[in-house]
């Protein structure tokens, strides 16, 4: 009887209300660091596992890392118009802040682009040749290397329905027989560099020169934060990063082909 008294007794000691209150606290805490939002709306955990994953010394798989991220209900857009870009910021930061070296830059990036391909892969898209569609070129002038941000907006642009092709780093010649093969509505340079702008200037002229049809012609990039007149540096029509304000601007203009 005596030990059933003590064994009762520890059973409560064990349930005490404060014992009970103190887990209470911690998981509330847990679950409140789990949901603070940072960047742009995105939850700082989620985005803190991504980084994590892409500066691992362990192999890296993209499939499993983009279940992990569906995982904490996720949308495919989410993935790759929030949490890719942010990952990416957040490596150009740490290493300017010199906390990872330019190889754990390169290594995260090329990881960063293998999850996006196998984000892409998984959406059902259309990309059937189309003449109602809006044709795009997403274009990276020679001189500039951060082909993650043309690529996310490669994405966007085919979930809008657009038929995208993307030139990365190509000659004056290559992109002129580009042009007259693929007569793009729309041509979207990104520029990170202000260094670069006299290049992109040079590549909107080979645009002009070599459509037979002219295109809308977007600038967009990191340089869009560096520096003032744009249009008139480089000649385009307009200035913007944000896909669906360029194809917005093609309506507008007339330059999108008509739907059957």
């Amino acid at each position: 009887m005596s030990q059933d008294d003590q064994s009762q007794t520890r059973g409560l000691q064990r349930n005490r209300p404060e014992d009970v209150g103190a887990l209470a606290t911690k998981v509330i805490s847990v679950l409140r660091d789990r949901q603070v939002v940072g960047r742009d709306g995105a939850r700082q955990f989620v985005l803190d596992h991504l980084m994590r994953a892409i500066l691992s010394r362990t192999a890296f798989d993209p499939a499993l890392v983009f279940d992990e991220m569906r995982g904490h209900r996720l949308t495919h857009d989410e993935i790759i118009d929030l949490y890719i870009p942010q990952a990416s910021c957040m490596l150009g930061e740490s290493w300017v802040a010199d906390d990872i070296g330019f190889a754990d830059v390169t290594v995260g990036a090329l990881r960063l682009q293998a999850l996006l391909s196998e984000a892409n892969g998984q959406m059902q898209i259309d990309l059937s040749p189309d003449d109602s569609r809006l044709r795009v070129l997403v274009l990276l002038p020679q001189g500039e290397q951060h082909f993650l941000g043309t690529s996310v907006v490669a994405a966007q642009l085919r979930r809008m329905g657009c038929e995208v092709s993307v030139s990365f780093d190509e000659s004056m010649g290559c992109l002129q027989a580009r042009l007259l093969e693929e007569s793009p509505n729309l041509v979207m340079i990104s520029c990170a560099r202000v260094e670069t702008l006299e290049t992109a200037a040079e590549t909107v002229h080979t645009i002009r020169t070599s459509s037979i049809v002219q295109p809308v012609i977007a600038l967009g990039g990191g340089v869009l934060d560096d520096a003032e007149d744009l249009k008139d540096q480089t000649g385009v029509d307009i200035v913007t990063s944000i896909a669906k304000d360029a194809v917005a601007f093609c309506s507008k203009s007339g330059t999108a082909p008509t739907s059957r």
